[in-house]
């Protein structure tokens, strides 16, 4: 088998990605927009050849690369970054080359907003109420029909980039003017916990792996207040959002993929209410959490399905893992060596983030993990308590 993994030497954890494809027997091909020499060694081993772009934005050189592993190597069964700014590329890829894997078509449905929606309705999930914009007038009609704050986010876009909460008609104004020239989604403000369903797919789109993490605090609050972001996988459940994210799985029909589903609890009366869905592996650190949550290596178990059509897995969530992060300049409570003191034999790491996350993720990061829910969230208050 011939993979093509683009992008392979970011985000640092994801090379693993590749090096459970090698262990398999699989010939992974990287393309990449570093120079081979500056690849980790356990990575450069992993790859059976590499090929370099100036920048894989850059969709022309791509294509020549992948032209020219086609002709050095024979045909590219599957093609993967796991990254959701490349989703696009890849499915130009697999309709240009016939590669197997969700098209441009089937891709759109999940990369717009606007388009997973209608999908989430037509299976009676609960979704805020929203439209895709089109002018000042539409955006006033649905000021009038779910009133003030409401959110304006790209209709193709990850995190809170670029995203407006609009509250008053000053806002309005705003976002007309300044907004970037992409398509834009109107929805209305709805307010909850924050909860994810995530996993792996076999190569019929049915759960081998799924999981949960909780937060009690959205993107758009860490990058806007400058907070502190934590959150933690759960042992239990909730039977809504299985239901939910179960049955979103089943009908995106998602082959040999990750998948992370956003939901909000909300306040006012505790329904299951879906963001979005990304088909991607949960970001950061998360997939080593979901190795600590089971103690089960996702990376391989991926493999495993991709080279050798793996269809189930027995796992047991053993205990909750957090993400605990940090941000420099804050004066916390209990200093890193305090922390490692205190909590030190439920760490199960701790290292700086790269600094491209780090307005959301912090740049400093504790994962530590125990059956115990209570102690998780202690664990989340004591590490990021601040003097005063």
């Amino acid at each position: 088998m011939n993979f093509l993994y683009l992008s392979p030497h970011f985000p640092p954890n994801f090379s693993l990605f590749c090096k459970r494809l090698s262990e398999q027997g699989v010939k992974v091909l990287g393309i990449g927009d570093s120079p081979q020499e500056n690849l980790e060694s356990e990575l450069k081993n992993s790859l059976f050849d590499y090929y370099q772009v100036p920048n894989l934005e850059n969709s022309e050189a791509v294509y020549r690369g992948c032209a020219y592993f086609i002709w050095k190597h024979g045909r590219i069964d599957r093609v993967e970054s796991h990254i959701e700014h490349w989703l696009g590329l890849e499915a130009e890829l697999r309709e240009d080359f016939n590669i197997f894997g969700p098209k441009k078509a089937q891709t759109e449905a999940f990369r717009r907003k606007s388009s997973m929606k209608k999908i989430f309705r037509q299976i009676n999930v609960p979704v805020a109420d929203g439209v895709l914009f089109q002018d000042e007038t539409q955006l006033r009609e649905f000021v009038k029909k779910v009133g003030f704050p409401l959110v304006a986010k790209p209709d193709i876009g990850v995190g809170a980039w670029a995203t407006y909460m609009i509250k008053n008609e000053k806002d309005i104004v705003d976002f007309l003017i300044s907004h970037p020239p992409v398509d834009y989604f109107l929805e209305e403000f709805i307010s909850g916990k924050l909860y994810t369903f995530d996993g792996i797919t076999n190569s019929k789109g049915e759960m081998v792996l799924y999981t949960s993490h909780h937060s009690d605090t959205g993107v758009w609050e860490l990058v806007n207040e400058n907070l502190d972001l934590s959150y933690y996988s759960l042992r239990e459940i909730p039977d809504q959002l299985f239901e939910y994210g179960k049955n979103i799985v089943a009908a995106f029909k998602l082959p040999e993929k990750f998948f992370h589903i956003e939901f909000f609890k909300l306040f006012k009366n505790d329904v299951f209410t879906v963001i979005e869905i990304n088909c991607r592996p949960p970001g950061g650190f998360t997939t080593d959490m979901m190795n600590f949550t089971a103690d089960v290596d996702v990376y391989r178990l991926w493999a495993e399905i991709v080279a050798h059509g793996r269809t189930h897995t027995r796992f047991d969530r053993k205990y909750h893992c957090a993400h605990v992060a940090r941000k420099n300049g804050k004066d916390y409570v209990y200093s890193h060596e305090e922390i490692l003191a205190r909590y030190g034999d439920k760490i199960v790491v701790h290292t700086e983030v790269p600094e491209v996350f780090s307005a959301v993720m912090g740049n400093y990061t504790y994962l530590v993990r125990t059956p115990i829910e209570s102690q998780i969230r202690e664990m989340i208050s004591e590490i990021q308590k601040v003097r005063g």
